[in-house]
């Protein structure tokens, strides 16, 4: 009974001294700027097709649930506009983001530095004198951090596109009304307020996923233990965060 907590203590403190590390100061600063350009082309551009493929459908899909849920005469139709709009604002477009990337780059996270530990990759660059936990992971959660608020930004204006394809595909709103709607009432702060959940996403994913891998033992196959439990884990985080940071920001 008392031995999951146990581990979960182990766990919490094991992070902690973990991020307590890759926080610290960095030995070589261009070499760090360097690595954190490459982890931006590897975890964020390379992520772009499939945010864009996934926005564009959700856009559609939602502008088509609304025009059903909102057959009423009384509702006018530019409201689907403003739906679409405020559910990829508020929630759609970076939590999906989030998980999508929580599948995506956190299993290769995991994979890359777990492959790194059991082959003792990790090891030689402790006995060289480097802190391999900043250089390996600090560099994944500065890209993430910078460039998931942009994936977001990307996700929302093609989920829009997409609601605005799907409402003429199908004939439920106008284009005219349709554009009305995603103007009508537009509060700004609502930008804000996804960007800050998009950058704390970002963290959970590589660090968590860094977590697992850098602490991955045995083989191949405890390997792909820890790639399934990072990625099962950042979900969960991002899910609970985003119930929080609703709270506390919208509220």
């Amino acid at each position: 009974m008392i031995k999951p907590f146990i581990h979960l203590f182990i766990h919490i403190g094991r992070y902690l001294i973990l991020m307590g590390r890759v926080f610290a100061p960095p030995e070589k600063k261009k070499m760090y700027y360097r690595q954190t350009i490459k982890e931006i082309e590897f975890l964020g551009l390379n992520s772009m097709g499939i945010v864009a493929i996934i926005s564009i459908f959700i856009g559609a899909v939602i502008t088509i649930q609304t025009s059903y849920n909102t057959e009423s005469p009384l509702y006018p139709s530019y409201l689907i506009g403003l739906a679409v709009r405020d559910i990829l604002l508020l929630e759609f477009s970076s939590t999906i983001v989030a998980l999508i990337l929580a599948g995506k780059i956190g299993s290769n996270i995991a994979s890359e530095l777990g492959s790194m530990r059991i082959t003792e990759q990790i090891d030689a660059l402790e006995i060289m004198g480097v802190n391999s936990a900043s250089y390996l992971i600090m560099p994944k959660i500065l890209a993430a951090v910078f460039f998931l608020p942009f994936l977001t930004i990307m996700s929302i204006f093609i989920g829009l596109i997409g609601g605005w394809l799907g409402g003429i595909a199908t004939g439920v709103v106008s284009p005219q009304d349709y554009l009305y709607g995603i103007q009508y009432a537009f509060i700004p702060y609502y930008v804000t307020y996804t960007l800050i959940k998009a950058a704390i996403f970002g963290f959970i994913i590589t660090s968590i996923a860094a977590y697992r891998g850098y602490y991955a033992y045995g083989g191949a196959l405890q390997v792909g233990k820890s790639s399934t439990r990072a990625v099962v884990e950042s979900s969960i985080f991002i899910l609970i965060t985003n119930y929080v940071l609703t709270q506390l920001l919208l509220t």
